[in-house]
């Protein structure tokens, strides 16, 4: 039997810092979305012994040499002991379709769809509560990306309040090809930044278009100017993100260093990434569209 799961780029289209707790994990208030942009994992009995991982696709060799620590295994691993079995006999295969350490959250994705490949190969559903203590345990992203669904995200990522977007809001995502640490930027943060007073749900309503986009272009990601000054080419993709033809808002997205440019139809945000793409040879860019629920 195999399973196959999507593993789609987690968006922050806001990502406000609102304080800290004693222990140093910082509290967040974020508006999380995904894109039809994504890692691919299959899962699949081998009917040989022992565990195989293996990854493909464009960005495997950035993955090379880390097999153990690969979120995918250690999601692997948790959920089995959870379960009470053996890995052998498994082969995970991780389609690596999306530039690592890049702010869309794509080890913490990679482990939330292993998760549920992994859950229906198994025919075993934990209940929600273990689910969701295991996912954290995982990371702070891993809790949103196993819901894959649009959401407030508060707290260190376990608090999750769903969140419907407008339909049919075209995404345009773009990397410098440059990896930002997320430790290094929350570093900066704490040397720079101030802590943003959380906003209410009400301010993104999804059935008018215009308002949302309003709502969402009084925010900020909190991170993006400590980003920057670690790495000036962020800024070099917003500038140019912000001049393509119909662009709504561009923004970093996470720790960076992917920027988001929304727009309002899937053509408008392949068109700019055509054009950014043609000047800018070298860098990573992908169009689609924003899963709306």
């Amino acid at each position: 039997m195999t399973v196959a799961r999507n593993a789609p780029a987690k968006l922050n289209l806001f990502l406000h810092v609102v304080g800290r707790r004693p222990d140093g994990l910082h509290l967040l208030q974020s508006l999380v979305a995904f894109a039809d942009i994504a890692d691919r994992i299959t899962a699949e009995n081998s009917g040989g012994t022992g565990f195989q991982f293996q990854t493909t696709g464009p960005f495997a060799t950035a993955l090379e040499g880390e097999a153990a620590d690969n979120l995918v295994v250690r999601a692997a691993t948790d959920l089995a002991a959870l379960a009470g079995r053996s890995l052998d006999g498994l082969r995970l295969t991780l389609a690596k379709n999306l530039p690592v350490a890049s702010g869309i959250g794509g080890g913490s994705a990679d482990a939330a769809a292993t998760l549920r490949a992994l859950m229906d190969l198994w025919s075993f559903r934990p209940d929600d509560q273990a689910l969701t203590r295991l996912a954290l345990d995982l990371g702070a992203d891993v809790p949103v990306c196993l819901a894959a669904r649009p959401s407030m995200m508060e707290g260190i990522g376990e608090q999750l309040t769903p969140l419907a977007l407008p339909e049919g809001v075209g995404v345009l995502l773009v990397n410098p090809g440059v990896e930002v640490p997320t430790p290094s930027v929350f570093r900066q943060f704490a040397r720079d930044g101030a802590f943003t007073e959380p906003l209410e749900r009400s301010a993104f309503p999804p059935g008018n278009r215009d308002a949302w986009f309003t709502g969402l272009g009084a925010c900020r990601n909190d991170l993006q100017q400590p980003a920057i000054s670690l790495c000036p080419a962020i800024g070099d993709v917003l500038n140019l993100i912000g001049n393509c033809t119909g662009v709504r808002l561009h923004r970093m997205s996470g720790s960076g260093a992917t920027c988001i440019g929304l727009f309002d139809t899937r053509e408008m945000a392949n068109a700019a990434r055509q054009a950014i793409s043609h000047a800018c040879p070298g860098w990573w860019c992908a169009a689609g569209m924003l899963h709306h629920q």
